[in-house]
């Protein structure tokens, strides 16, 4: 139990120590990363901040989880070594969206292969239950793939990508805590210690970015949170405490931002005849920005948003999976579109203005 508290404190500890040296060697390298006409920042910062957060993260875990309770962990580290190395080179030599999504299915690959992380049941959504091995197998993929990339479209702004992961990190770590299942929360706390330390050097004015070696590593570790989750409800007997009856529908809800402003800027792009991957400044944190707020306001807006998302899902799991699943879209697409539509008004308004 105490395990969980020394992975918090260590993983936070070293972070805060190593970002500063970090910060230091970027700027005398000059490893930044300059504005573009996509980004959201105006002058050139380090984005090596994932390197912290992974040294922090990874000397935690390795310290203070007992291998005897988690037989698959070095398969885990494996994975996070192998995605930490992708976003290490993509930050300081861009790598193709080819190569960064192969190698992504590589690391998956090794979770649900070897590590055993995969989606065995839909819990009623769409009349299923149990799936097909096969399907399982290729499902779980799907999802760990469309998790890490959620996150990484997501960092585009001062400390959202940070303070998502924080919140879903310390609320499945507090599930995995009360349940007793240690090596789980110890991993959800080092992270969660990890990302509270970069987020002291990442909000407004920011001096590191946490990169695609953060952001990566991020939704990798909700990936695994979620779905150990969701898996672990099929073993809980009916009625103890802390067990829910829609257990999908509050991993959903717990990364709700990441996965409709994914799900949604996809659509849109591939509507428009575009690549789902083509670059653009439509995400909602953009559309935050655009209706005048600042990069702190956008983000305390979106956590408090997801936070909402979280306890509205806890009040109603009696609902069901399904029933729920189809409340969060309505809710998201309802929010998303109300400020479109606010953007694009107040843009008419600034042009009718200077004419």
């Amino acid at each position: 139990m105490y395990s969980t508290l020394l992975g918090f404190i260590t993983a936070f500890t070293l972070t805060y120590l190593i970002l500063p040296s970090i910060i230091k060697v970027a700027d005398q390298k000059k490893l930044f990363d300059k504005p573009n006409e996509r980004s959201a920042h105006v002058s050139p910062t380090p984005s090596l901040g994932g390197i912290g957060i992974f040294a922090g993260t990874i000397c935690a875990i390795i310290l203070w989880t007992p291998f005897d309770s988690f037989g698959d962990l070095q398969n885990v580290l494996a994975a996070f070594v192998l995605l930490f190395l992708i976003g290490a080179k993509d930050d300081l030599l861009p790598l193709s969206p080819s190569r960064k999504f192969m190698g992504q299915i590589i690391c998956a690959l090794i979770l649900v292969y070897k590590a055993n992380i995969k989606i065995t049941s839909w819990y009623g959504v769409l009349g299923i239950y149990d799936l097909p091995e096969l399907f399982s197998f290729v499902f779980s993929i799907v999802v760990i793939v469309g998790i890490i990339n959620a996150f990484n479209l997501i960092d585009g702004i001062n400390g959202l990508a940070g303070s998502i992961g924080l919140l879903a990190c310390s609320v499945w770590g507090w599930w995995f805590f009360m349940m007793d299942r240690f090596e789980l929360a110890i991993i959800a706390f080092s992270f969660a210690g990890s990302i509270i330390a970069f987020l002291k050097f990442n909000f407004t004015p920011a001096k590191i970015f946490m990169g695609d070696t953060g952001s990566l590593l991020i939704g990798m570790v909700c990936a695994i949170l979620a779905i150990k989750f969701i898996e672990l409800h099929r073993e809980i007997p009916v009625g103890r405490s802390f067990a829910f009856d829609a257990a999908p529908a509050i991993a959903i809800a717990i990364l709700i931002l990441p996965l409709y402003d994914t799900a949604r800027v996809f659509i849109k792009r591939m509507m428009q005849g575009k690549s789902p991957f083509y670059p653009d400044k439509t995400h909602i944190h953009h559309l935050l920005l655009d209706s005048g707020m600042s990069h702190m306001q956008a983000t305390a807006i979106l956590v408090g948003v997801n936070v909402f998302f979280i306890a509205l899902v806890l009040t109603l799991n009696k609902l069901g999976t399904s029933t729920l699943v189809v409340l969060e879209l309505a809710i998201a697409f309802a929010f998303s579109t109300a400020l479109y539509r606010h953007v694009l008004r107040k843009k008419q308004v600034e042009k009718s203005t200077e004419a």
